[in-house]
């Protein structure tokens, strides 16, 4: 029976002479063959994919897709007839496959992308959704005939759009507002207080602004900085659980080999013990067909035991070569199955080595970029306070607790502590005058008078009494 397909169809035959499927537009379909027909025309899928941002933030991605089977190259066509044709394009099964991949794809597209970077590049980020969809539609012989992604949409109760443009409308009003306001000024007040409160209001404006601004943009990069920090933590975590993976697998391959290899050679083994068995029978049974066969030629006594013997020493001699080709063997196998170990043993140290090499790497690459980031938050500190490093000492001092810190230490320095403070002098210059003025003895004089209170001060803070030819301490000071 011949068989035709329409313009937007294809034939598919299989059966008697037919490998594996043929695909045509036309055919003659043999008894024993079975073909059907399936629709090449692409169908749009519409739907809504919900997403969520680095930030967190979720939103929708409405999105309509044109999707159809590649008609330009036959192995895209095998693989739609295999695994695609069977269903019906418009059916859940077909929808679901396409629609699933399409949100996984975004998805995680999504999260590595702050919700500003997609809302600014929604171009470049439609273009890459579009590229990584392609290449899973490619396993089942698709291909994306046109893609049509919509406006960003907010979810209900994350109205981050919708705030963003009240956003803009309030600054536009407030903006008309001010505009407005400075009108009516200009009009109402004279020339030279218009000019002056013009000026003054126009410096405080500027001022405010520049403040909020440097504020505002300290913020985002703080934010941005925070974010990229996770970001690059978390990816290094990652690439040390895969070296990690890949250490276990080495480990796993070379056990397997080892072990594989051990069976071969107790294979090897048993078949040379059962060869060696095999030609000792067949050299036994030679032996006694030969010492049949002379005796029935009824040779001497002599012949027959020379015979026997030299049998006997051939038997014995082919063994010992048997045995010691069989020892030599087992020593080749035993030392090629240490060569193996050895070499699965430093394989397996030497993947170790990389993986812990390669995480040092990551490790020293996050500590960098933390560096980086510091650096550009110090940077921007610095650029907002006007180049003051005095001002960006403080700064940093305040919001690190340094004073508070300072003030805590001093604090348990003292803590307990009862210090007891005497002061004390040799007299005063009324003393001195009434020992006769300039007398070279008032030196001795107020010497002496410092003793009794030094004493009493040392026996006060260390409880230690003078000596008794000194004298001894009262309560009176004076003494």
């Amino acid at each position: 029976m011949y068989r035709v397909a329409s313009a937007s169809e294809y034939l598919v035959i299989t059966g008697l002479g037919i490998k594996d499927i043929r695909i045509t537009k036309k055919a003659w379909v043999l008894p024993g063959q079975s073909w059907t027909k399936f629709d090449v025309s692409p169908v749009n899928y519409t739907f809504e994919v919900q997403a969520m941002s680095a930030e967190k933030l979720p939103f929708l991605l409405p999105a309509v897709f044109t999707v159809g089977p590649r008609v330009d190259d036959e192995a895209s066509l095998l693989k739609y007839a295999k695994l695609i044709s069977p269903h019906d394009k418009l059916s859940n099964h077909v929808k679901e496959l396409v629609q699933g991949i399409i949100e996984g794809e975004t998805r995680v597209l999504a999260a590595s992308m702050t919700m500003e970077e997609i809302f600014k590049g929604t171009k470049e980020f439609k273009q890459e959704v579009f590229e990584k969809v392609q290449l899973e539609l490619n396993q089942f012989g698709l291909l994306i005939y046109n893609a049509n992604v919509k406006q960003l949409v907010d979810v209900q109760g994350h109205e981050y759009f919708s705030y963003l443009g009240q956003k803009t409308q309030m600054e536009a009003a407030n903006q008309a507002k001010i505009d407005v306001a400075e009108a009516r000024m200009k009009g109402e007040i004279g020339a030279k207080l218009r000019s002056g409160q013009t000026l003054q209001n126009a410096a405080k404006i500027d001022a405010e602004t520049r403040i909020i601004s440097t504020q505002r943009e300290g913020e985002g990069t703080k934010e941005e900085i925070k974010v990229k920090t996770e970001v690059k933590v978390y990816e290094n975590h990652r690439e040390a659980e895969v070296a990690e993976a890949n250490a276990v697998l080495a480990k796993k391959k070379a056990g397997w080999a080892k072990e594989a290899q051990v069976a071969e050679v107790e294979a090897e083994k048993a078949v040379a013990l059962r060869d060696a068995e095999l030609q000792k029978e067949v050299e036994r049974m030679n032996a006694l067909a030969m010492t049949e066969k002379l005796k029935a030629e009824f040779l001497s006594k002599a012949s027959v035991e020379y015979e026997t013997k030299v049998q006997e020493a051939n038997w014995e001699l082919y063994k010992k070569q048997k045995a010691a080709e069989a020892f030599l063997y087992e020593k080749e196998k035993e030392a090629e199955a240490q060569k193996a170990t050895a070499e699965a043993d430093f394989y397996r140290r030497k993947q170790i080595i990389d993986g812990d090499l390669y995480a040092k790497m990551k490790e020293a690459e996050g500590l960098k970029a933390l560096a980086e980031a510091q650096g550009m938050y110090l940077h921007t500190l610095l650029e907002a306070l006007g180049g003051n490093y005095g001002a960006l000492r403080d700064y940093l001092m305040i919001s690190g607790g340094m004073f508070q810190e300072l003030a805590k230490i001093n604090g348990e320095a003292i803590r307990g502590l009862q210090p007891k403070i005497s002061i004390w002098t040799n007299g005063g210059s009324h003393d001195a005058n009434a020992e006769g003025g300039g007398s070279a003895l008032k030196e001795v004089a107020g010497i002496y008078k410092t003793l009794p209170p030094l004493f009493k001060t040392v026996h006060e803070q260390t409880g230690m009494m003078p000596p008794t030819w000194m004298g001894t301490i009262t309560n009176d000071s004076s003494q």
